[in-house]
């Protein structure tokens, strides 16, 4: 019996990768590492190591023993205030802890198709050009949260015009009244690119945490996926925990971190590249057509 290479075979794991690796799931082999680390990224901001300690339920000393462990290999970072000291989970893990099971794992299993659990007293139509006032207004509730894009002023309503695909643009409603939208732009006029889009997703402030986002985002692949998209791309910050969560329960992948890409009020950032491609090209389309589940394919 001869060994064969399969034709779409990922290189091998670099050595220094996997050491890297390897470091970081030993530190979350103690089961008490995995709890903090949970709770400090599960808050917004930081937390100090007393309150962190009650929350787990151990002592303070025990507490800081784990989080100096999980600080040595870069998951949290400490941070000296008066005589306290305050916990906060590092953005770049959120995204390098994900790259990292799946380079390890090949990207072998099949990607997940769009969630199907939508909430049901949000809907989803094609955006019209009267409804552009009020998705310039969600725009800027985004802009100002710092974290959403590199943009610091909404533009305005004649420049949204023709800034996305048209049969690529939609509206969610809550209660008879537009609170999120989704939208795609082409990435290049060249012909060979016809079929990839950036995509962008902006929720309502008064909206979010009611399941609009997964609703928007769910209408946009599959809509991309019937109107021959093969490949949605987007980049988020970090720090945005939430839209990473979302993009990744939608069937994107993280394709890389890209630090440093640009000054965002006085400041360097880091974005992440995520890609998903369609159901009829990305390499879980065969698994996921078995799915029952479902309903995309």
């Amino acid at each position: 019996m001869t060994a064969t290479r399969p034709e779409h075979a990922e290189p091998a794991l670099l050595a220094s990768e996997a050491e890297t690796y390897a470091s970081w799931f030993a530190s979350l082999a103690e089961p008490m590492r995995v709890r903090l680390l949970h709770a400090v990224a599960a808050r917004p901001g930081s937390i100090g190591v007393g309150d962190l300690a009650d929350a787990v339920g151990v002592s303070q000393p025990t507490v800081s023993h784990h989080l100096r462990k999980l600080a040595d290999v870069g998951f949290v970072t400490l941070t000296k205030v008066g005589t306290s000291t305050r916990v906060s989970v590092n953005p770049a893990c959120c995204t390098g802890l994900p790259h990292a099971a799946d380079a390890v794992m090949g990207l072998l299993a099949a990607r997940p198709c769009c969630p199907t659990d939508l909430p049901a007293d949000v809907t989803t139509r094609p955006m019209v050009d009267a409804d552009l006032e009020r998705v310039r207004e969600i725009y800027a509730e985004g802009i100002a949260t710092g974290d959403a894009t590199f943009e610091t002023e909404a533009p305005e309503v004649e420049a949204l015009k023709g800034r996305w695909l048209p049969d690529h643009r939609w509206v969610a409603e809550l209660d008879g009244a537009v609170v999120g939208w989704a939208a795609a732009s082409p990435v290049s006029t060249r012909e060979v690119y016809a079929g990839v889009a950036e995509t962008s997703v902006y929720v309502a402030e008064d909206a979010r945490g009611r399941g609009v986002g997964k609703a928007l985002l769910y209408r946009q692949v599959t809509e991309a996926d019937r109107g021959g998209l093969w490949t949605l791309q987007t980049s988020v910050f970090p720090e945005n925990r939430a839209s990473l969560a979302l993009h990744h329960q939608a069937g994107f992948r993280t394709v890389g971190v890209r630090e440093r890409v640009a000054r965002h009020h006085d400041r360097w950032r880091d974005t992440v590249l995520l890609e998903r491609r369609g159901e009829e090209f990305g390499p879980g389309a065969a698994a996921c057509a078995d799915d029952p589940a479902c309903t995309t394919c």
